[in-house]
């Protein structure tokens, strides 16, 4: 039986995640053996003043924000984040970089990303991510 998304959603928010890619990426982490915490820092930003709680951070202090769709809501906020907080390393998994930002746009998220000095990957977090000494 194929799980739905519906499905997979349910089973992520009763196991505590908001959805089934932060969920893939938990056990992914676990199953390296790799200390993180999930959604365990909030990080206070103005636009006006709001907090970003972002979804894992690594042992080594990096932030990993997992996404499947990628709103300009929320690249505005990354934007101010890492303008406020440079010193932030936060990181994007997405479910597929190569998705559009928008139905009439040419660039992607990887594109936003690279234009934006923002480290990203596709689906899990990479394991040299997850070795990566603290800065």
């Amino acid at each position: 039986m194929v799980a739905t998304r519906s499905t997979v959603r349910k089973s992520a928010l009763k196991a505590g995640f908001r959805s089934g890619l932060e969920q893939d990426n938990a056990r992914h982490l676990e199953k390296h053996g790799v200390d993180f915490e999930y959604e365990s820092t909030k990080i206070k930003y103005i636009a006006p003043p709001k907090t970003y709680t972002p979804d894992i951070k690594l042992w080594n202090g990096i932030f990993i924000e997992t996404k499947g769709r990628f709103m300009p809501c929320d690249r505005t906020k990354h934007l101010l984040l890492k303008e406020q907080h440079p010193e932030l390393d936060i990181r994007f998994v997405f479910s597929n970089s190569n998705t559009k930002l928008s139905k009439r746009s040419k660039a992607t998220y990887a594109d936003w990303c690279n234009k934006h000095g923002f480290k990203y990957a596709d689906e899990l977090v990479p394991v040299e991510w997850m070795k990566e000494k603290p800065k």
